[in-house]
């Protein structure tokens, strides 16, 4: 792949840049204190994706927030600790909270001297807001599921990135998605006609999930360090 061929780098966030696992965990804590729910780490994120999955499908255009709020009462119910009402706020206002990746400041400066960045991210303005202070760039673009009314997989979310560029007057030819998640980004961007890279950031670790039908990248590294290098050679 001829990196030289693109303009934009279109990422997405949780997973890819920021640290969610880490940050999840970290929030959840509180309520796993005091509610003493006997649950492993790796159930727990797993009880979060079926979870948050099933929340923004059926209601998409609850504000982020509020979604983690709602993802925690089912989580608490299915596990026979419900939450009080103070531990989902805090749940649910945890976003801004979450580590970046060891590598994600470092790496994006350097592409920052490249190429023009743009965030698509399920996530709101508001939340995200606090992140990118964490990752220590301005992104050129800020996409978010808040103003899309939509979240990923949700193909609307690479329309929307996709119609959006090209009125900033840059083709989808020129645009290359760098994610974590198969399921939510490299399947809809395949989809869409976008060429991706795959951070695999859960490489070498047990539980993850099984690619979804359509998931497709040209390139794969499992730091984001390691493709910068390779998209700044």
């Amino acid at each position: 792949m001829r990196y030289d061929d693109f303009r934009v780098l279109s990422f997405d966030c949780y997973g890819t840049l920021i640290d969610w696992e880490t940050g999840l965990l970290a929030a959840f804590r509180p309520w796993r204190a005091r509610g003493g729910a006997a649950v492993s780490d790796d159930a727990l994120l797993a009880a979060f994706a079926r979870h948050e999955t099933a929340v923004q499908g059926a209601r998409p255009a609850l504000r982020y927030p509020d979604i983690l709020a709602a993802v925690l009462e089912a989580i608490s119910e299915e596990f026979g600790a419900p939450a009080t009402a103070a531990e989902r706020a805090a749940f649910g206002d945890s976003v801004g909270d979450w580590p970046a990746f060891p590598d994600s400041a470092a790496a994006l400066a350097a592409l920052a001297r490249k190429y023009r960045l743009c965030i698509l991210s399920n996530v709101d303005r508001a939340s995200f807001a606090r992140s990118e202070a964490r990752l220590g760039v301005a992104f050129d673009f800020v996409f978010t599921a808040g103003e899309i009314g939509a979240y990923k997989p949700d193909p609307r979310n690479f329309r929307f990135l996709i119609d959006s560029l090209a009125a900033a007057g840059v083709a989808k030819e020129r645009v290359l998605h760098v994610a974590q998640s198969l399921y939510h980004d490299h399947a809809p961007a395949r989809a869409a006609g976008l060429r991706g890279v795959w951070i695999d950031r859960r490489a070498g670790r047990a539980g993850g999930a099984a690619p979804p039908a359509g998931a497709g990248y040209d390139a794969r590294f499992e730091t984001l360090e390691a493709f910068a290098a390779a998209a700044l050679a």
